[in-house]
């Protein structure tokens, strides 16, 4: 029973850091009508921006985060005005496209700015634990578990309680309907792309201690985000982050008691046998057009 709750905290410590990156993704296809492929490579962009100034300022990491949510205010900013408002008569294949041209650019400027040698960033917590049940669990991967749970409710309620999150909705609806409601639709796709460049920096974050803070960081991760935004639904905010979790904890399980080798591939395979019955997720919604 020990390991069992050790393997169930792990994985929704996983499942906090992949359900902040589906919920990037998540929202910048809801509200610009296009899948990101850069959100692996901005998150980790990111988490560099953080991991520089924690080196080489000495200024504790609490700050060092804060200043990496300004800095992703900033390259969302820039991504949207730069890139994303060129491509309104783009199809969507081709918005796709750009968005895979963006990874790359990332991927290149990166070491071009913070060199080619890994980089180690600590725990926001680096000491102390937790044992009970028979399983022990850190202070900072409770944290992370408590920070991924409380940040994705309150993404849920503000949007569906506040105004900007009813605009959000409508967007993510019917844009030129949005349009003509008088909501400001190009506020809207600008800050769903800072939120996807502040989610992702902090999913990098959270898994950056458990290795090195590289140009890969954010490869699994990315993965695992997509998988979990196709196996909830694209036409929910909360059906991929809830499969976040669903893909961590399935993932952890298989690997433990089936194979350490083929577990991962295994759940794969699952997802490919569900979606071959019900092609819109979990929690996706089949969609109809009346002519």
């Amino acid at each position: 029973m020990g390991t069992f709750l050790q393997l169930l905290l792990r994985s929704l410590e996983s499942g906090s850091v992949y359900g902040m990156a589906a919920m990037g993704i998540i929202i910048v296809y809801r509200t610009n009508f296009m899948v990101n492929f850069a959100q692996g490579s901005m998150g980790m962009f990111g988490t560099f921006i953080v991991t520089a100034v924690f080196i080489h300022s000495g200024w504790p990491l609490a700050l060092c985060i804060l200043i990496g949510v300004l800095a992703g205010i900033g390259v969302g900013s820039l991504v949207n005005f730069a890139v994303i408002r060129h491509t309104k008569k783009i199809s969507a294949a081709g918005k796709e496209i750009i968005t895979l041209g963006m990874m790359m650019i990332f991927l290149g400027i990166t070491p071009m700015l913070f060199g080619t040698d890994p980089l180690r960033l600590p725990k926001l917590i680096p000491t102390g634990s937790l044992s009970f049940g028979g399983a022990d669990i850190s202070y900072n991967s409770l944290f992370n578990i408590i920070f991924g749970f409380a940040l994705m409710i309150i993404m849920f309620i503000m949007l569906q309680k506040s105004k900007l999150g009813l605009a959000i909705r409508a967007t993510a609806s019917n844009e030129n309907t949005a349009k003509l409601m008088g909501i400001p639709t190009k506020t809207v796709t600008l800050f769903a792309w800072i939120v996807a460049m502040i989610l992702g920096t902090f999913a990098g974050v959270m898994i950056a201690p458990t290795t090195s803070v590289t140009t890969e960081l954010m490869d699994s991760v990315q993965l695992a985000a997509f998988i979990a935004c196709i196996f909830g639904g694209f036409q929910t905010f909360y059906g991929p982050v809830v499969a976040s979790y669903f893909v961590a904890i399935g993932s952890n399980l298989l690997i433990y008691y089936v194979s350490d080798i083929w577990g991962q591939q295994i759940l794969y395979i699952i997802v490919i046998l569900f979606l071959f019955f019900r092609p819109v997720g979990i929690f996706g919604k089949k969609v109809t057009k009346k002519v």
